[in-house]
């Protein structure tokens, strides 16, 4: 006689057991944290700020709470499709399915080519390259590029690489992979550690920022400033991606977690 499983049941007790670990790929957000800047005649997103109401004193004797205020793309952040003038008729944070929140994680690791230069932009052969390894990228998957630029979150000099020529110089995705990842993978989106999921420079592509042009036209998503890419396996893990429910937000900070089955 067959049994049946309960998978969420299994999923949970794998958790609670240690089969399954939790990985948090998520900046911490306080007044520190890097926040993206645009060149003119971009209006940029202001950072996090925080306003303290009590803490056990005259203004609250039995809490701890604080206001705060931050932008849609502050920190670990989300970006909808609307957010860009390609997607404008895409879907918003309160509007996308909430299936397409969580998918497999399909880790590229790009870090010694992003060593020999900074500006260096995931391609379509580093994802030909990537599948021969680990297998075709499934249409319900984010494809996260793994440059291991997290380790300068606390160094905001380095994290922004300004040159000389005053523009940063970070890695991003080309065009020619985010047209491939949309129209021969169908992926939900790609997620990155840098402020935003294109290169530095790609202000003065054509068209400028192509992965949020061709992304968001597709109503496909984008993720940045993540944390710990170094703890996920290539492909297997499963991501987790929560944005607030922002009526007509362009975007969401976030609290990013996979879940990756240990050997």
């Amino acid at each position: 006689m067959s049994v049946k499983t309960n998978l969420l049941s299994d999923v949970l007790s794998s958790i609670a057991d240690g089969k399954v670990e939790v990985v948090d790929l998520t900046q911490v957000l306080n007044e520190d944290t890097p926040v993206i800047q645009l060149p003119p005649p971009f209006k940029n997103t202001g950072g996090f700020k925080f306003m303290p109401l009590s803490e056990y004193d005259e203004n609250g004797p039995v809490c701890y709470w604080n206001d705060f205020v931050a932008g849609e793309h502050c920190g670990t952040h989300f970006d909808a499709p609307v957010h860009w003038v390609s997607g404008k008729n895409g879907d918003s944070v309160d509007t996308m399915p909430v299936k397409n929140m969580i998918g497999e994680a399909c880790v590229i690791d790009i870090r010694k080519k992003v060593e020999m230069d900074p500006d260096y932009c995931l391609s379509v052969n580093d994802i030909k390259e990537f599948e021969e390894e680990h297998g075709k990228i499934s249409s319900h998957s984010f494809v996260l590029v793994y440059a291991g630029w997290d380790k300068y979150n606390d160094d905001h000099e380095k994290y922004f690489n300004v040159g000389e020529d005053g523009q940063p110089h970070t890695p991003g995705v080309s065009q020619e992979a985010s047209i491939f990842l949309v129209e021969e993978r169908d992926v939900l989106g790609v997620g990155v550690e840098t402020v935003g999921t294109d290169a530095g420079i790609a202000g003065s592509f054509d068209p400028p920022f192509p992965n949020h042009h061709y992304m968001h036209k597709a109503n496909k998503y984008g993720i940045a400033q993540l944390a710990n890419l170094d703890q996920l396996p290539p492909k297997g893990a499963v991501l987790i991606v929560n944005p607030l429910k922002i009526e007509r937000g362009s975007g969401s900070p976030l609290r990013v977690l996979a879940l990756v089955e240990k050997n």
